[in-house]
């Protein structure tokens, strides 16, 4: 290991059994900042690594505001703006408006939702430092894997290379951020 920043450390598995075991431990004791890596899904991991739910408020926020945009700009325009009396219809007529404020509401959802999940991703993130595991490309195919990130609160370097090893792992690897 170098002087590099720990970020966390990662558990090589041959089945998702044990997999699942080592989350639910990890998770018994209080670790939150996890991230499994599988080749295909394991959903019994869902109960003990807690998959965020911050993107939906955010679509929705970028909704509300694609929907307040548009009847603030065709307010604007129709009322302030260049007022045009058309067949004696009232200035501020909010049916007329219906269809630009459903298209910028959707433009303004599918845009917070596409920027929201690239940043909540992190990326663009050219290298992660879990592809320094060994064999990490083995991910795609037949192995399973766990890091315990550094970041969460109850992270100590032994307590979990402890518990790993008490897991038996295929091996066991701390992984250092560039």
């Amino acid at each position: 290991m170098t002087s590099s920043r720990l970020y966390g450390i990662i558990a090589e598995f041959d089945d998702p059994t044990p997999l699942v075991d080592a989350a639910r431990v990890m998770h018994d004791h209080g670790f939150r900042r996890m991230e499994a890596y599988t080749p295909y899904p394991v959903h019994q991991l869902d109960e003990y690594i807690e998959a965020g739910a911050k993107l939906p408020p955010l679509v929705l926020a970028g909704g509300f505001l694609g929907t307040a945009t548009a009847w603030a700009m065709q307010f604007y325009i129709a009322v302030v703006d260049y007022p045009t009396n058309i067949g004696g219809r009232p200035l501020n007529s909010w049916p007329s408006f219906i269809v630009i404020m459903f298209e910028l509401t959707i433009l303004f959802a599918a845009l917070t939702a596409f920027f929201g999940m690239l940043a909540l991703c992190g990326l663009p993130r050219p290298h992660h430092p879990v592809f320094e595991a060994p064999r990490f490309s083995d991910a795609t195919n037949n192995r399973f894997f766990l890091c315990v990130e550094a970041g969460d609160p109850q992270f100590d370097r032994e307590t979990v290379t402890d518990l790993f090893s008490e897991l038996d792992p295929l091996e066991v690897t701390e992984l250092a951020e560039d």
